[in-house]
């Protein structure tokens, strides 16, 4: 099999390239440059797609003796990520970029350049198994890994991306594992920190970065019932579930802390309340898609568990796709949920389908008020 390994410069991926070539396949490494700023050096643990991390790969591929290339997708990140990133805080919504990022560029544009290339799969070294399910069909799975699982990451993987996915170290045991067999290869990567913060925003404030790039924009902070309580300089510089930095000048009425609950870009008016507030029952989104086959009937109502991070455990619901939404009633309410955010469907290990969630539903709401309609 010709296989094109993506390679980021961390040890995953140049793991995963050691253990393609070793299972005998046809290997060739490539670096995606998709900083704007290809100077850009890695600080620690902060950021990735740097020089450094390109030099990195470039030393791993030299000691695996495949060949190897660098990818200039920078414009193609900047508007599909970066871009997207942008404009979906000044929606009042909070994305995920990992998650575009993958969907737009690692398993799209990068995928459509290797089969065009004659490639037969893209190798890359995310932790998430893929098996034959009992129709034959391909299906996406958690890891073995399960503190590193990034199966929610690759929610966005379709059908035919996953025929062209390949995961060498999907099943592996553990990081610590892939560490020591990264150094038994003599891998310069076997210790290198795991990168994390949002990759062009190595310095790691986000709200500083959308005002560089939003600007400031004044409206009102006000409670559910639409008293004003303070003023801000820009909605983009808030999230759902925001404690501390909301400069309201007087404490609520029961004395206790109040949280960000919603953001109305229509209004330019931030909403506060109690943490009880933040509760929501309901999760629904236009944009979804299938991971694999979809369910014989999804418009029937089906039991999944849902998660809305890469980092949080999975809840049980009941899903459904109803009037040309994927809708998520949950078993138990979940805390700040966002519009804009990402749930991935689970059935058992396996990943179903994923959503961008367009809106939520209270569970403090007497009549089901939807929030980010």
């Amino acid at each position: 099999m010709k296989v094109l390994a993506a390679m980021s410069g961390g040890v995953d991926s140049a793991v995963a390239a050691a253990r393609a070539v070793e299972a005998g396949h046809e290997v060739v490494g490539v670096h995606l440059a998709l900083s704007r700023m290809p100077g850009t050096l890695r600080t620690g643990s902060r950021g990735c797609c740097t020089i450094e991390d390109s030099m990195d790969a470039q030393r791993a591929a030299n000691i695996l003796g495949i060949p190897y290339y660098v990818w200039d997708f920078s414009e193609k990140f900047k508007e599909e990520v970066v871009d997207d990133f942008i404009a979906e805080y000044e929606a009042g919504r909070t994305p995920n970029p990992c998650m575009r990022c993958n969907e737009r560029i690692k398993f799209a544009a990068l995928l459509e350049k290797a089969l065009a290339l004659g490639f037969d799969a893209v190798c890359t070294g995310h932790y998430a198994t893929i098996l034959t399910g009992d129709d034959g069909e391909l299906e996406l799975h958690r890891s073995n890994a399960y503190a590193k699982d990034q199966s929610y990451v690759l929610g966005v993987l379709t059908t035919k991306e996953l025929k062209h996915a390949y995961f060498p170290i999907g099943a592996s045991a553990s990081k610590d594992d892939i560490r020591a067999e990264a150094s038994a290869r003599g891998l310069a990567v076997a210790n290198k920190p795991d990168s994390y913060d949002i990759c062009f925003i190595p310095e790691g404030d986000t709200q500083d970065w959308l005002a560089d790039k939003l600007g400031e924009k004044e409206g009102e902070i006000v409670d559910r019932s639409g008293n004003v309580l303070g003023q801000h300089s820009g909605a983009h510089g808030f999230t759902i579930g925001q404690r501390k930095g909301l400069n309201i000048g007087r404490p609520a009425a029961d004395g206790k802390p109040r949280f960000v609950l919603e953001i109305r870009p229509k209004t330019n008016q931030v909403v506060v309340g109690s943490h009880a507030a933040l509760a929501v029952t309901e999760l629904a989104g236009s944009r979804f898609t299938w991971c694999g086959s979809e369910p014989k009937d999804a418009t029937t109502w089906f039991e999944a568990d849902v998660q809305v991070r890469a980092h949080a455990d999975a809840v049980p619901c009941m899903a459904a796709v109803v009037d040309g939404e994927i809708v998520m009633k949950l078993r138990d309410p979940l805390m700040g949920v966002a519009p804009g955010q990402t749930a991935v469907l689970y059935v058992g290990t396996r990943v179903l389908g994923q959503a961008t969630i367009d809106r939520t539903v209270s569970a403090l709401s007497v009549e089901a008020e939807t929030i980010g309609a």
